[in-house]
């Protein structure tokens, strides 16, 4: 089994690009941990203490664990300190996989953690570096679609999630202030299961997500392909 980190700009993306392919890893045993760059606040239903119940509640569901790095929401940066926080939590969890945003959005938030994170993985690898826990280089950057940009995704693969799909449902529900409270956004999660149904379809199944990656991927078998 894996140790795997989910980085998100903000809680909720997680849920939104990879929700179900979280929930997958969790019960095939993988060890999974949710890294939130940010909390998210202000918005105009939530609040730092809401948020934080919806993202337990949300986790929870997904079945994982999850910390908060603690960077201001709306203004991360790609900077040496966020590097060097980022790579402790990689260190200290031993990540192996590391999922992040994927690099073209129109968030700005979204962009410096993609930027962050990547170079994080290469300060995680450094030996003589005051950072806690032990040296290690993830072997797998993989990015998950949760852009602000109209994109239509070209993915390198995708993950079926066909028995997931209520349950990421769920884990999203669980953010009333983002996407219940607003009426603008409810239609949001009408439009993942379309989204989702799409990349199934790519697949032959009922559901999938996309994911990018920029190195090749390695197999020892062509067992598992659908």
């Amino acid at each position: 089994m894996a140790n795997i980190l989910v980085v998100g700009p903000h809680p909720d993306d997680p849920e939104l690009g990879m929700g179900g392919t979280i929930i997958k890893l969790a019960q095939q045993g993988h060890n999974v941990r949710l890294l939130d760059m940010t909390n998210g606040e202000p918005t105009p239903f939530g609040s730092p203490e809401i948020r934080e119940q919806e993202w337990t509640a949300a986790a929870n569901i997904l079945g994982v664990k999850r910390q908060l790095l603690g960077l201001p929401n709306r203004q991360v940066q790609h900077s040496i300190e966020a590097r060097h926080k980022v790579a402790s939590v990689i260190r200290e969890h031993q990540a192996q996989i590391i999922f992040l945003p994927y690099f073209e959005d129109a968030h700005p938030d979204h962009l410096a953690t993609t930027r962050i994170v990547e170079d994080a993985r290469f300060d995680a690898k450094l030996t003589k570096i005051d950072l806690p826990g032990e040296p290690i280089y993830p072997k797998w950057m993989i990015y998950y679609y949760c852009t602000h940009l109209r994109h239509v995704t070209d993915p390198s693969f995708c993950m079926d999630i066909s028995d997931q799909m209520d349950q990421k449902e769920q884990s999203i529900l669980a953010y009333d202030s983002q996407f219940v409270k607003p009426e603008k956004n409810r239609r949001i999660v009408q439009w993942l299961r379309q989204m989702n149904g799409y990349m199934g379809s790519r697949i032959g199944t009922e559901y999938a997500e996309p994911f990018f990656m920029r190195e090749p991927l390695g197999l020892n078998t062509l067992d598992g392909l659908a």
